[in-house]
């Protein structure tokens, strides 16, 4: 007798566990149904009982069910998963290890199921970025670079995700993990150029100017002949306050491009900042010359002959002879009158700039007394002035 009820134990046994794992072969009908609360409420049975919770199927059929949730689009499901994907893959590499024969593996990588993941992944990682959850994105496009790196991918490795990354981790302010993805890109020449700026970019952001300044340095050696170096070279020493190195670079860049009226700007504003007003005065004639409708380089050439001018009458004051003196003050009106017609322009420009209207205040006030023409300008220039700084 004893051996009997032995023997009905150990097939009640058997049958409760079988009647478990039918529940996990239910789950999967039910996923495929798209029923997914019948399948959560069948899985969450299996994964506590003692003869499934560590079945490798119950794994499987949990990833399943939460790569489904991400898919479905009735939001009464949004509650079985907080992380889907992230719960999805996490599944799927349990039930592989779980699986001594390997059998969930195959049937992964034949029913391209990580090629799947890697797919949600990247719209999920997308949404995140465009939503400006750089952090998200970020791990999303991280998680779908593991998998299609790894052996259980079954498809060729899309290049352009090491990219998203990249952008990912640099707007999130990772900027050793946006170093690391860009130079992948960099590695497998992909966008030229692009991804060796944004290294730069990232060295930046980590505050190593000294890194940053020797990569940018070496690139126009990688890339001869393309100009988006030398511009980060000059934008890099401007920002370091070196205008003798942004000169020396804007000068290789206007030879390589001699149409570019921004690099004639960029060399006017710096001349000017440094009182070279003679330079100043023509790198910016000739960025107008190029583009006339610009109010910067109007403003710019205009505060240049006025500040030429203001330099001119300081230096009349130390001349002890009349005549001389008169001579001096001749001239540097004169090139008063210069600024004019630039701030005029800048005006039409920017309608209600109160930096414009406050220099050409003081042009019309100074030039008036030899032209009488210009103190009707002068008075409608004030009270528009006024008016605007009373609001």
């Amino acid at each position: 007798m004893k051996k009997f009820y032995s023997l009905l134990l150990v097939v009640c046994i058997t049958l409760g566990a079988l009647a478990q794992k039918g529940k996990v072969t239910s789950a999967l009908s039910f996923i495929d149904q798209g029923a997914l609360d019948k399948a959560k409420e069948a899985l969450d049975q299996a994964s506590v009982h003692e003869k499934s919770k560590d079945w490798f199927n119950t794994y499987f059929a949990k990833g399943k069910l939460c790569q489904a949730v991400y898919q479905a689009d009735n939001p009464k499901f949004n509650s079985f998963c907080n992380d889907p994907l992230d719960e999805a893959y996490a599944a799927y590499e349990k039930a592989i290890s779980l699986d001594p024969k390997g059998g969930t593996k195959k049937k992964i990588i034949t029913n391209m199921i990580y090629n799947s993941l890697a797919l949600d992944l990247y719209a999920q990682g997308s949404k995140k970025f465009e939503a400006r959850d750089y952090q998200g994105a970020l791990k999303s496009f991280a998680t779908q670079i593991e998998i299609t790196e790894s052996d259980k991918y079954a498809g060729a490795i899309d290049t352009g995700m090491y990219y998203n990354a990249g952008l990912a981790a640099i707007n999130a302010s990772k900027f050793q993990d946006a170093i690391k993805y860009f130079q992948t890109c960099a590695d497998m020449q992909y966008l030229g150029i692009t991804p060796h700026i944004q290294i730069y970019e990232s060295y930046m952001g980590l505050g190593d100017t000294t890194k940053a300044e020797a990569y940018l340095l070496d690139l126009p050696n990688k890339f001869p002949g393309d100009n988006a170096a030398i511009l980060q070279l000059i934008d890099f020493y401007l920002k370091a306050d070196n205008p003798d190195q942004a000169q020396k670079y804007i000068k290789i860049a206007k030879d390589a491009d001699p149409d570019n009226y921004s690099l004639f700007f960029a060399a006017g504003i710096m001349y000017l900042n440094q009182n070279k007003f003679d330079e100043s005065i023509e790198e910016l004639t000739k960025s107008i010359e190029l583009k006339d409708d610009l109010y910067d380089t109007q403003y710019g050439l205009g505060a240049a002959y006025i500040n030429k001018a203001a330099d001119m009458f300081t230096k009349a004051n130390d001349i002890m002879d009349v005549n001389e003196y008169s001579k001096a003050v001749e001239e540097a009106n004169a090139v008063y009158g210069k600024a004019l017609p630039y701030m005029e322009k800048a005006l039409e420009l920017k309608p209600d700039d109160v930096y414009t209207l406050r220099s050409l205040q003081e042009l019309y006030y100074r030039l008036r007394q030899k032209n009488p023409s210009l103190n009707t300008k002068y008075e409608e220039t004030r009270a528009k002035l006024n008016t605007l700084e009373q609001r």
